[in-house]
């Protein structure tokens, strides 16, 4: 028996779209031997990766920390001069320096406290910045820091960095429950007094910690509960003081300096109870990371070097305990604990080939408008839109292998680079690591796709560059440079295409930190995905109003 096999004509629109798709592969082709034909825009991405690289490495290897621990002594650079960096348990770096009166706590227990007063002393520097004439170091000044803090503790040993949870007055901030040095949950609010007097509770049982607080010492409110992993059976329990440094940070044209200094916390504490396995006891006391009061006192003149004894002292059921340092993540930026650096500061260069990148990108559509080769192109292919996605696409698909093999390279030498000058290189997990180097990449790649719509739109070289440069380079330069005010500053990178910026920060910001939070200090007021997002639909913005005018206008 004979089958007869019948065609079946495909529709207009089927033959159409595969016509289509097969158009839109020779169109790209095209593009992309049009770009790489021109010797000129090679060699723009080519110096584009070049400064994302060499101009990244400059920033890493800027500024070597020299030491020497007297006047007889070596000289030492780079790595000897760090002290012993301890490290969290989630494995970030950590300040972890207080004044330590505790006792061990075998099993399940509590301790609740009634704290007096905090009161504190910071150190005064001259009007003009630095050390008053006449003096060897900063004097100092009664005044808390807004994160001073004193309050009872649970802690797995005395060891650096070994985990806890505490419950705590602070200088401005209220009372808070902080744990394992990146957790805070917020109390009750206000300051404390004789005449307004907190009591603080913490209690364990097994790996699980709670902690409340009273204004009254009858009615308690649960501030939260955590779960602390690796917990041993007997634990250290006790009240703590500590405050972080004291930071004078001094603003101008083209930049900022900072200073700072230790300062400290003395805390007022009063019917203190401990229940469990033992109750009561010895106390011992412990500075813990050297965190006991700092030298001298309230107007007394000298360096501020700590003594490695912790400042505790007992009257009867009154106990008065003074510490200085942190309980707190590192955070980048002069005013940590060490001399840190983060990871993306090897992608410093980013921000100069991104300039070089917008370049090529906008001449990539404007040149065929300047020499009269747009009619050609838009005659062969007369959809317009698949023509400016063409452009785009190719601009953006160079400027991300350029950005990611820069990116690359720079992380990978810069990094130790940083390390062996003596900076403490804040670690974050390797997803994070490709989110920052991948990120780099895409953000020229965006970048590039928006100046290929602004030479869409205003078909000038000039024109679209500089509004590239305007709305991506300028808002980073007026808040890095401390040219605006931080306010109108943060905006300006929240909204701008400068947003897209932030995708290169890789440590997060803190609120219980005090740091510099502007690019000069490695933040970005919006978080990584978010700022690049506003880069992203400023991008789809300008591609989307350069294909109508594209099809409205002659060519």
């Amino acid at each position: 028996m004979n089958t007869d096999t019948v065609a079946v004509p495909r529709s207009h629109a089927a033959a159409r779209a595969d016509a289509g798709r097969a158009g839109f592969g020779l169109l790209l082709r095209s593009e992309w031997t049009k770009f790489r034909t021109v010797r000129g825009w090679v060699i723009g991405m080519f110096i584009a990766a070049l400064l994302t690289v060499f101009v990244g490495l400059f920033a890493a290897g800027n500024g070597t920390e020299t030491c020497q621990n007297s006047p007889a002594a070596p000289v030492r650079t780079g790595k000897a001069c760090l002290p012993h960096i301890p490290y969290g348990p989630g494995d970030e770096v950590v300040a972890d320096s207080f004044s330590f009166p505790h006792q061990p706590l075998a099993g399940n227990g509590s301790i609740t406290v009634r704290v007096l007063s905090l009161r504190g002393a910071h150190p005064e520097f001259g009007p003009n910045g630095g050390v008053p004439a006449g003096g060897s170091g900063p004097t100092m000044t009664p005044g808390l820091m807004p994160w001073s803090k004193a309050g009872i503790i649970i802690k797995q040993n005395t060891k650096q960095g070994s985990a806890y949870a505490a419950m705590m007055v602070t200088g401005s901030n209220g009372i808070r429950m902080q744990y394992d040095y990146t957790g805070d949950v917020a109390g009750l609010p206000g300051s404390v007094s004789a005449a307004q007097p907190r009591w603080l509770r913490l209690t364990r049982a097994g790996g699980t910690i709670t902690g409340y607080d009273s204004a009254d010492g009858t009615h308690w409110t649960k501030v939260g509960t955590v779960q602390l992993t690796g917990l041993p059976a007997t634990v250290q329990v006790g009240m703590f003081a500590t405050s972080p440094n004291y930071t004078q940070t001094s603003t101008s044209f083209g930049g900022s300096s900072i200073q700072g200094a230790p300062s400290q916390a003395t805390g007022i504490f009063g019917d203190l109870n401990v229940s469990g396995t033992p109750a009561g006891g010895t106390w011992a006391a412990t500075a813990v990371g050297g965190g006991g009061p700092i030298s001298g006192g309230p107007g007394a003149g000298g360096p501020a070097a700590r003594p490695r004894a912790a400042g505790f002292t007992r009257a009867g059921r009154t106990f008065t305990l003074t510490g200085s340092g942190d309980i707190a993540p590192v955070v980048a930026g002069a005013s940590g604990s060490y001399p840190t650096a983060t990871i993306e500061q090897s992608l410093a260069g980013a921000f100069i080939g991104l300039i070089a990148i917008v370049v090529v990108a906008a001449m990539f559509f404007t040149a065929e408008y300047r020499r009269g080769l747009i009619r050609t192109t838009l005659a062969a292919t007369p959809r317009r839109g698949q023509v400016l996605a063409a452009k785009a696409i190719v601009a953006a698909a160079v400027a991300f292998v350029a950005g990611l093999v820069a990116s690359v390279v720079a992380i990978a030498v810069g990094v130790p680079l940083e390390r062996n000058n003596g900076s403490v290189v804040l670690p974050v997990s390797a997803l994070t690591e490709v989110r920052v180097v991948v990120g780099t990449a895409a953000l020229l790649a965006v970048a590039a796709a928006f100046a290929v719509g602004l030479g869409a739109i205003v078909r000038r070289s000039a024109a679209a560059i500089t509004i590239a440069v305007v709305t991506v380079v300028l808002p980073f330069l007026l808040s890095a440079l401390n040219i605006l005010p931080s306010g109108p500053a943060a905006w300006l990178l929240r909204i701008t295409p400068a947003a897209g910026l932030a995708i290169q920060q890789s440590v997060p910001l803190y609120h219980q930190v005090t740091s510099v939070d502007s690019p000069a200090g490695g933040y970005y007021p919006l978080p990584p995905l978010a700022g690049f997002a506003v880069l992203c639909c400023w991008a789809a913005a300008a591609l989307g109003l350069a294909y109508v005018l594209l099809r409205r206008r002659d060519a």
